[in-house]
């Protein structure tokens, strides 16, 4: 548990002193005539527009607010009214008090607000709970649906997944669909056990993208580029075949080591190695089988 968090914090520190040091340029791609997807540095920020003012989904961190609002008001000059948070880490609610200065009211699902709130220690160093102003005002526990800009909004907590405060947002007019950190396009993913993510709620989740979506949806993964349903597809076969090769030696009695060293398990999925490594996902998937028996 305590190199989980290690690794945690080491994640979330290396992505801010980059967007302290580096000249991070934002991005804009147009999905529909209503929204569009923002890259800067951390996850993809989702952004829906219409009368009723700007919905956006997670704001990477507070130095790039600015830029942010830029790139967002060379889109469109309605107020920012709207921002729901797909999960709790610091590269998705990292511009949330700046953004509640803008107008924006905060959504997220319960838990998002419960791990922010308090504070903690995270790889031996205490992490300070966040200012009032960048908590979530409105929580849900499941589902919620929202009706703006002439769109339902389906908003669906995935349990137990990457954390356990992740949210699905689906645009059903506009048929795009947002899915946090619960998919990483084309890599594996970072399940973080420490926060309540596991193997078995990720596949759950992914599951869960392929009944919402059909071959026409465009998908907003929480980092990587736009997918589709096909590439969800693919994703779900990748994760329970790695799953299974993992179980089958947990099945033989072998170690947290064995299998963390057994690159045969996850060889055929090299393509998808990226920060997450083949090592760290066989690790990671050891781990979260072996804690859903106690």
């Amino acid at each position: 548990m305590k190199c989980i968090k290690i690794f945690s914090i080491l994640f979330f520190i290396t992505f801010s002193v980059q967007c302290q040091k580096k000249e991070v340029k934002i991005e804009t791609a147009k999905l529909t005539n209503q929204v569009y997807m923002l890259k800067g540095q951390g996850g993809n920020i989702g952004l829906f527009i219409g009368d009723d003012g700007i919905f956006m989904i997670d704001d990477q961190f507070a130095p790039l607010s600015a830029k942010i609002l830029v790139a967002v008001k060379n889109i469109t000059d309605k107020p920012l009214t709207y921002l729901i948070n797909s999960h709790w880490h610091g590269d998705h609610t990292g511009g949330n008090e700046n953004m509640q200065k803008e107008g924006a009211l905060i959504v997220a699902h319960k838990n998002v607000r419960k791990r922010m709130n308090v504070d903690q220690i995270v790889g031996g160093k205490a992490k300070k709970a966040a200012v009032n102003e960048a908590l979530p005002v409105i929580t849900f526990s499941d589902d919620l649906m929202m009706h703006i800009n002439n769109d339902a909004i389906f908003i669906s907590h995935i349990h137990n997944a990457h954390t356990d405060g992740d949210a699905l947002i689906y645009f059903t007019t506009n048929n795009v669909l947002h899915t946090g950190d619960s998919y990483f396009q084309g890599k594996f993913p970072y399940i973080d056990l420490d926060s309540g993510g596991s193997i078995n709620g990720y596949i759950e989740g992914i599951k869960k993208m392929i009944l919402l979506t059909d071959d026409k949806t465009k998908v907003i993964p929480g980092h990587g580029n736009i997918s589709n349903k096909a590439d969800l597809k693919v994703y779900l076969i990748m994760l329970e075949q790695v799953r299974e090769n993992v179980l089958k030696e947990i099945d033989k009695g072998q170690t947290l080591k064995q299998v963390t060293d057994n690159k045969e398990l996850t060889e055929k999925y090299n393509s998808f190695s990226g920060w997450i490594t083949g090592e760290r996902i066989r690790s990671t998937v050891y781990k979260s089988l072996q804690l859903e028996k106690k």
